[in-house]
């Protein structure tokens, strides 16, 4: 079943349901709310999710606590909040990742931990296209040199990702598909301790969305080759896109946003939708997506809903196409 038709269903379900839905929803929240980031400390998803569920305190009056669940690429945590009962206490400010996450399980014949019809789309937060780092004591000064050394020495350059099919790690290998270059998967357990490592010189470089990197970049620690968008971005008007650089199909976001599991009361959904959308238009919160050169990219449930789906249609046939890591290459 699709994001759109799931709605459909969960808004007919409501209608039956008639008072106690609304009964819910008035009543709600009646406790602490969790909002699960399926990353560690340091990413995107938790970028996104701190200063929103401060503001969704103020909104709703109970507290909204971020409970990091990392491992497996998201897929942990993604399948927490997919499995959670479904009554507005339990959010996931979820990564792209989650849209292909099920079918990266299905490539090794196993059920996935979740499906994407699990989860309700509530909001778009942010929508960074992804940037490939290196340090300022790299030889790479463009993409040009990353490719040229690539090809000399092929699975000896090092990169670092949020974990096996996870919203670093495709971004590489849409760019090594593309380059037709192979280079070195070295998966950590979210995009915080990817970026760690690769400060730490143990890998050579990185993927990270704009918000993450940004101190590294002004302290002059680290420097951008490309970025994954479609064009150039404000904020990093000197650093070229892949497609620029002659990879015309090299696109990928590395986007955060809410969602609530399935089968959660329509008007409980719509509570969230309408303080999400009080939350994202406070100054204070897109201030601190603008002071980290991530800005806001707000998008409410109709919306997302379709872009949501229109990236799985996309990034889905990449995962089929990187296929299983354990198969002879």
């Amino acid at each position: 079943m699709t994001i759109g038709k799931c709605l459909i269903a969960a808004a007919a379900f409501a209608v039956v349901l008639g008072t106690p839905g609304i009964g819910a929803a008035q009543s709600w929240p009646s406790r602490t709310i969790t909002m699960i980031v399926a990353c560690p400390p340091g990413g995107q998803a938790d970028l996104a999710a701190r200063p929103v569920a401060a503001a969704l305190e103020k909104v709703l009056g109970k507290s909204v606590v971020v409970d990091n669940r990392a491992g497996a690429g998201g897929m942990i945590g993604n399948a927490a909040a997919a499995r959670a009962e479904p009554d507005g206490h339990t959010l996931l400010m979820a990564l792209s990742s989650m849209t292909f996450l099920p079918e990266a399980e299905r490539l090794y014949d196993r059920k996935p931990s979740y499906e994407l019809d699990q989860l309700i789309p509530i909001a778009r937060v942010l929508a960074d296209p992804g940037v490939l780092c290196v340090r300022s004591d790299s030889p790479y000064k463009t993409l040009a040199d990353l490719v040229a050394d690539a090809k000399k020495r092929p699975g000896q350059i090092s990169f670092s990702s949020s974990g096996n099919y996870g919203a670093a790690h495709v971004p590489f290998e849409m760019f090594q598909q593309a380059a037709g270059i192979k280079l070195l998967h070295v998966p950590y357990r979210g995009g915080g301790p990817a970026q760690t490592a690769f400060l730490g010189k143990q890998v050579d470089i990185t993927a990270q969305a704009p918000g993450p990197i940004t101190p590294h970049v002004q302290a002059g620690t680290v420097r951008l080759l490309a970025n994954w968008g479609p064009k150039r971005s404000a904020e990093y008007s000197n650093v070229p896109t892949f497609i620029e650089l002659g990879y015309k199909d090299v696109e990928y976001y590395i986007w955060a946003g809410l969602f609530a599991p399935k089968g959660t009361p329509v008007p409980v959904i719509n509570r969230l939708r309408d303080a999400m959308r009080e939350v994202m238009a406070n100054p204070q919160v897109t201030g601190v997506f603008v002071k980290a050169n991530s800005p806001p990219a707000y998008m409410d449930q109709p919306e997302f809903a379709k872009f949501v789906e229109a990236d799985a249609k996309r990034l889905v046939p990449v995962i089929k196409k990187i296929g299983r890591l354990d198969a002879p290459k």
